[in-house]
């Protein structure tokens, strides 16, 4: 239900979901984003029957899949995509049971046919978050809407516009075990912020998978923390999960040429996070 006409709350993708907009106006807009969230939830949940369970009960027996739904087939391409801009170490396919991971996965994007070579099942995770973070921007910023903050859970964070003061949005990212401690603070203006970790409340969850590294089917088991803030939701994720997946030299690629949009934090006992020296990447 919405508090006013201005804000609306609601649970989708697993997580607590808010949408605020500071325009005054009071017409449907926020509804519109609200059903584009749902709508994608309902495409990528593996956690009830879904266009993305049916093709990973396909995948996992062995069977091609098509992808007739227009949401999942858009988010596996947003997969393909962030597996290539990250050299690899976003994989939505990656399980550290199995030793899966995308690249025993063919996509044809003009049949939208999708195979793979052993038995896979894709977990959409982040990348839904900010896949649907990005479809309700979209349906805001066609409604006239100029400034909004949307979040979902307090990991995944879009912005319209600037902030209703002017000027940006700030965000101050704490650490995930000690939320007294700032790791840093940002200001956004029409971007996304994703913050990743291996450590936190979060990570707790039974339901909760380690991040894999791709590239050798291992749990990532030291403590860290990863912020990405991009142009879209979606590319937040993939950057924050690709942070984490990374190793130190991968790491160092992914943050050259981004000082002050890309953050890798060792949490570690010995380790006091230290925003200038990853700056400085």
């Amino acid at each position: 239900m919405a508090d006013d006409p201005g804000t609306e709350r609601f649970a989708a993708m697993g997580t607590r979901v808010e949408l605020h907009r500071f325009d005054g106006r009071a017409d449907d807009a926020l509804q519109a984003a609200r059903r584009a969230i749902e709508a994608v939830d309902d495409a990528l949940t593996i956690h009830r029957p879904s266009p993305a369970t049916a093709m990973n009960e396909a995948l996992l027996a062995g069977r091609a899949a098509v992808l007739d739904d227009d949401l999942l087939f858009d988010a596996v391409l947003a997969a393909a995509q962030g597996n290539a801009d990250t050299y690899g170490l976003f994989d939505i396919a990656a399980d550290t049971r199995t030793g899966a991971s995308w690249a025993m996965v063919t996509l044809d994007a003009h049949t939208r046919r999708i195979a793979a070579e052993r038995p896979v099942a894709l977990d959409f995770g982040g990348l839904g978050k900010g896949f649907a973070l990005d479809r309700a921007i979209a349906v805001l910023r066609e409604a006239g809407v100029a400034s909004a903050l949307l979040t979902l859970g307090e990991s995944s964070v879009a912005v319209l516009g600037e902030h209703p003061l002017g000027g940006g949005w700030p965000f101050a990212i704490p650490h995930p075990d000690d939320p007294e401690q700032e790791l840093l603070t940002l200001e956004l203006v029409d971007q996304a912020l994703s913050v990743s970790a291996t450590v936190g409340a979060g990570t707790r969850a039974p339901e909760r998978a380690a991040t894999t590294r791709p590239h050798t089917g291992t749990a990532v088991t030291a403590p860290l923390c990863a912020v990405a803030v991009e142009p879209s939701g979606t590319l937040a994720e993939v950057m924050s999960t690709a942070l984490i997946a990374a190793d130190d030299s991968a790491a160092a690629r992914l943050l050259r040429g981004r000082p002050t949009s890309r953050f890798r934090f060792d949490l570690g006992p010995t380790h006091r996070p230290n925003p200038a020296r990853i700056l400085a990447a």
